[in-house]
């Protein structure tokens, strides 16, 4: 597998490639999708949500395994994760979102690109649909998917609804959208930090790691160490706004 070892493809310093040779034209792709937590956004919201609920060491601990592909189940990750916020009052799903959570630098810059040149916009998490769906709504994404939390009496009960969005069905999310909107998967951008998203950014035809895992650096197209997500522009040359 190449590694993102300084060469001559390279620009600035924390823009690093492998397997491709910009510039890209964006009016090749059809389609972009986004992992939420710790990329399209600068936080975990589990780990936020465990640190309200007084759990977060132990959530951010397993996060991490989970993100760093330590653990080989994710969906059982996430169910031992939630299983700590049992009881946690949905107020807290609110704080989090209206305390916590702010776009990476760069989103909003790189979205409107996209939506510009005319790409579908797809956020597929692993994280809450409460979240994805009002990151939808203000960003004017054209789709969200994630997993939709269970909550009786004004409380977590620490359980999801229907099938976990993991790695799989991440991948299964995005080539879905493709044959939707009817192009190849290999018209497809993915962008994503974990394990969680190998599979997704193994679907598409560009691969973008943020800020990533060591694993998921090694394996990506591109990779994006240092600055903000709107750095992908530069290998499609695009100028700024």
């Amino acid at each position: 597998m190449p590694s993102h070892s300084p060469s001559r493809s390279d620009f600035a310093p924390g823009l690093s490639l492998a397997r491709i040779r910009p510039p890209l034209r964006l009016s090749d792709y059809r389609l972009a999708a986004f992992d939420m937590d710790s990329t399209l956004i600068s936080i975990e919201c589990i780990d936020e949500l465990a640190a309200l609920a007084g759990r977060g060491e132990e959530v951010a601990a397993i996060t991490e395994a989970a993100m760093r592909g330590e653990t080989l189940d994710y969906a059982e990750s996430l169910r031992r994760r939630l299983a700590l916020l049992r009881g946690t009052p949905e107020a807290a799903l609110e704080r989090v979102w209206e305390e916590r959570l702010q776009l990476n630098p760069g989103a909003e810059r790189l979205l409107r690109q996209l939506q510009r040149a005319g790409l579908t916009t797809l956020l597929v998490s692993g994280g809450f649909s409460f979240f994805t769906d009002r990151l939808k709504t203000r960003l004017g994404l054209d789709e969200a998917r994630a997993n939709v939390l269970v909550i009786r009496d004004g409380r977590l009960t620490g359980e999801v609804e229907g099938e976990i969005v993991d790695a799989a069905a991440k991948a299964r999310t995005l080539r879905s959208l493709c044959e939707r909107i009817g192009c190849n998967p290999s018209q497809a951008i993915a962008i994503g930090d974990g394990a969680n998203d190998l599979e997704m950014m193994a679907a598409a035809g560009l691969s973008v790691a943020f800020q990533a895992k060591p694993r998921v650096r090694e394996q990506a197209d591109v990779a994006i160490d240092t600055g903000g997500l709107d750095r992908l522009l530069e290998i499609f040359g695009v100028a700024a706004d």
